[in-house]
């Protein structure tokens, strides 16, 4: 499709759409915080504790790309 292959397409999607899913997630996470008037700590509760699988998921990201450097 469009002179891409497959695997370029998937690599595209993974690193773009979960990118852009990952930010709209915190969108989410801010919006219920303004709705409950959570306040500043309560914001920080919410963005820790909901967004604490994001924060893992872009240090695997950092580690893999850390490492993959160091073999090569």
């Amino acid at each position: 499709m469009f002179g891409y292959s497959e695997q370029e397409i998937a690599q595209i999607g993974l690193t773009w759409g979960v990118g852009a899913f990952m930010l709209y997630m915190v969108f989410i996470i801010l919006q219920l915080a303004r709705e409950s008037k959570a306040g500043r700590f309560g914001t920080f509760i919410l963005l820790l504790g909901l967004g604490f699988g994001l924060v893992g998921f872009l240090a695997k990201g950092v580690l893999k790309w850390f490492m993959a450097g160091l073999g090569s």
